[in-house]
């Protein structure tokens, strides 16, 4: 049974959407439980942190827009994050049957990613490998990726799985 292409358009936008904001709820509240514990730092700084990714070291003493700019940075990237395995789960089948170990797997991915080309490549240029931090950081930070992002997303992903995507065969 063929589905209406607006349907199935409708369908993989709420998908995408629904993954990349939960998935992106659960790391920026790790992201700012973990400050806080480590460094008594606010959701703020946090946010304003994100920001410096693309307005540079200055957006840490930025105030409250630089800091909802942070925040929307952090979800727009979550979103896209969503989208990229969304679009790559029509095509490799796989993604969606075995989602456990697929969104385990591209949770790694994403943070090899974040911490190894986008940090580096951002006005943060950050010149740490993403293998060289304190394991009390490494840790966490991965799990946060293949639990909290990957996996989160997979799931989401996964459970949409049930209508066939105009673009699968």
């Amino acid at each position: 049974m063929a589905i209406d292409p607006s349907t199935a358009v409708r369908r993989a936008l709420v998908t995408i959407l629904a993954a990349g904001l939960l998935a992106g709820t659960f790391d920026i509240t790790y992201a700012c439980v973990f400050a806080y514990i480590r460094r008594e730092v606010s959701p703020a700084a946090v946010f304003r942190s994100v920001a410096s990714g693309a307005l540079g070291p200055n957006a840490r003493q930025g105030g409250f827009k630089v800091a909802a700019l942070g925040l929307f940075f952090h979800f727009l990237i979550a979103v896209i994050v969503a989208a990229i395995y969304f679009f790559a789960s029509r095509v490799i089948r796989f993604m969606r049957t075995q989602a456990v170990i697929s969104g385990l797997l591209y949770g790694l991915g994403v943070y090899l990613v974040m911490y190894g080309l986008v940090m580096r490549f951002s006005a943060i240029h950050s010149t740490t490998y993403p293998w060289q931090y304190p394991w009390g950081v490494l840790i966490p930070n991965i799990l946060i990726h293949m639990l909290g992002i990957g996996l989160t997303i997979a799931l989401v992903v996964r459970s949409f799985a049930g209508v066939q995507s105009p673009y699968e065969n």
